[in-house]
């Protein structure tokens, strides 16, 4: 077993991986970065739309042009050693933590590192996480499967498709079926509004005309060796009523029906995980409750945009200098979800400092607004033209705007949206 030292592990070598990597490296620190595929870039490398890049560099950008960005940053860094094809799947947390990686090519590996990065991403749900009635025949993929197939394998996986879920990877998967000759038949959505951003539903369904099926759902798949058809039934009060349903004859369903941080591994460290997010709960700079053990993006919360993903990732790398170099503040206060809010992260704040917080919605509201408060007394209030579930929020708390709240005693601090 090959065994080797650093001042940090980056457990992921996507988007959140590349960039909290770089950061901690330009600061001085010594960085290994394990990543299970063959090539850096994450999801990115499968993603050949543009999109991206508009917040951060200002320029439309493919996802593999965003991604190669942050691999040169990484490559022009020489205290950065990568290990590709290995897979993290051991740890044993401790004053110094060790991380055990697999590889076919060079066996085992053991490396002791005073801090962990997590920064494995999110998975897609499948048709057993949503319990779809019906057979079991071909043709049933994930979104993110099929684009997969299109665009690195050049497989085209069927012929005639259903989308089920209008998450931004489903409606992308529309428009990229479309282009490559197949008949998407619909996008079938159990809400009463779409899940993915507005510029996805009017670039890749209305700009093809395809149509989008709200408060719908898919009741059952037909067929026995292949997919025959599905049939829908519209929603009304959350309760299927199948006298207002449909069939359609299909071959391919694809399922975008959410994002799951993958934090198995988490689980592993003893990182406690908040139900909300499925990612870990984290202070003020974004260290778990395993000192030393570090998330960010979207094995943290799923995100809406890449360019969040890097910004949050560089942010956890100034936090992880401070803790390698003996600086870090560990007295940090709760922060709790408020009226319409489904979580914010952090999950604690620190009132000595500029604090930075991402949340989602759980409403659709035009002219919002956003309400801080502890003690009941409103610490910030921002104006929102417009929210909804699918786009995430964020904002910032100045030192000076949280300097009512005393470092003597606990006060939470309460986001809200009315």
């Amino acid at each position: 077993m090959r065994e080797k030292r650093s001042d940090a592990v980056v457990i992921g070598g996507g988007s959140a991986g590349l960039a909290v990597a770089s950061r901690i490296a330009q600061q001085g620190y010594s960085v290994i970065i394990l990543e299970r595929e063959t090539e850096l870039g994450g999801i990115l490398n499968q993603c050949i739309h543009n999109g991206f890049g508009l917040q951060r560099f200002k320029e439309d950008l493919t996802g593999p042009e965003y991604a190669e960005r942050f691999v040169q940053a990484v490559e022009k860094q020489n205290n950065i050693e990568v290990l590709l094809e290995t897979t993290a799947l051991e740890v044993s947390p401790g004053p110094v933590h060790t991380v055990y990686g697999y590889s076919r090519h060079g066996g085992v590996i053991r490396i002791d590192a005073r801090v962990i990065v997590l920064a494995m991403g999110c998975r897609e749900r499948n048709r057993g996480n949503i319990g779809i009635p019906g057979t079991r025949p071909a043709g049933v993929f994930t979104a993110g499967l099929a684009q997969r197939l299109i665009n690195i394998d050049g497989y085209i996986p069927g012929r005639r498709a259903v989308i089920l879920g209008s998450g931004d990877i489903g409606l992308i998967m529309a428009r990229r079926l479309t282009w490559v000759g197949v008949n998407v038949l619909g996008v079938i959505e159990i809400q009463s509004y779409p899940s993915g951003l507005t510029r996805n539903i009017v670039q890749c369904l209305n700009d093809f005309g395809i149509p989008l099926y709200l408060s719908h759902t898919v009741t059952e798949i037909r067929g026995k060796d292949r997919v025959t058809g599905v049939k829908v039934a519209a929603l009304e009060e959350g309760q299927a009523v199948a006298s207002k349903g449909f069939d359609l004859d299909c071959d391919t369903i694809l399922l975008s029906v959410g994002l799951i941080p993958d934090n198995e591994l988490s689980r592993k460290f003893g990182v406690r995980l908040n139900p909300e997010t499925g990612g870990a709960f984290v202070d003020a700079g974004l260290m778990s409750s395993v000192p030393g053990v570090f998330s960010c993006g979207n094995v943290l919360h799923v995100h809406d945009l890449v360019d969040y993903v890097s910004e949050e990732s560089e942010r956890c790398a100034s936090f992880v200098g401070e803790y390698l170099e003996g600086s870090y503040q560990h007295q940090h206060q709760p922060v709790v979800a408020g009226a319409n809010v489904k979580y914010v992260i952090p999950n604690r704040y620190l009132a000595a400092r500029a604090n930075r917080f991402y949340l989602r919605s759980l409403i659709v509201k035009n002219k919002a607004e956003l309400i801080v408060t502890v003690d009941g007394e409103a610490l910030k209030r921002k104006k929102l033209a417009h929210v909804q579930p699918s786009e995430m929020v964020s904002f910032d708390l100045e030192a000076e705007e949280l300097s009512p709240v005393s470092e003597s005693r606990e006060q939470k601090l309460e986001v809200g949206i009315y």
